[in-house]
């Protein structure tokens, strides 16, 4: 009989430091996708807030309270991280939490590398602390969020941990040969 191991999206891959960029692994605990059905959001919010403290997020944008955290991810659709979600009459829910890599890019030289590879203006006053993105990392769908000043999560597909890795570690290669 074949024993089977768990394994992280990337394990074997990070952590990992090119130049003045750190990426690892981040463990976002459960994921689950929310989408409020049509008339649904007010009842969802209020759902969500009761048990979680936390609404659906507006386009673009992020929320948090304590672990549990909501990104965007299309229109009245948004995933959440780090917390079960409660029963929710007037949302679907789906369980996503093995089919997504989740992936922490920080350090001076991580807007620079993202710039590479992301089609977002990634400057400050464009994309600050909280903003999130669902856009292409290199060739690869993803959802980019800002988490501080120097740091950044990107999430994509879990069939794609390898190539995500792959092509981060090649721009932060270019962006630190130019010293």
């Amino acid at each position: 009989m074949v024993d089977l191991i768990a394994l992280t999206p990337c394990a074997g891959l990070l952590p990992l430091t090119v130049g003045n960029l750190a990426l690892a692994e981040v463990d976002a605990g459960p994921i689950h996708l929310i989408a409020p059905f049509r008339g649904g959001q007010a009842a969802t919010d209020a759902a969500l807030s009761k048990a979680l403290g936390l609404e659906m997020p507006g386009p673009q944008a992020t929320t948090r309270k304590g672990a549990a955290r909501m990104l965007s991810v299309g229109p009245g659709q948004a995933l959440l991280l780090g917390a079960a979600p409660p029963a929710l009459d007037q949302a679907a829910v789906t369980d996503q939490s093995d089919g997504w890599a989740v992936v922490s890019v920080t350090g001076p030289d991580a807007r620079e590398v993202l710039m590479r590879l992301v089609p977002v203006d990634l400057h400050p006053g464009a994309f600050a602390v909280g903003a999130t993105a669902r856009t292409m990392v290199g060739h690869m769908t993803a959802s980019v969020t800002r988490t501080d000043e120097e740091a950044f999560e990107i999430i994509v597909f879990r069939s794609m941990a390898r190539t995500l890795v792959h092509e981060l570690s090649e721009a932060a290669t270019g962006v630190a040969a130019r010293g």
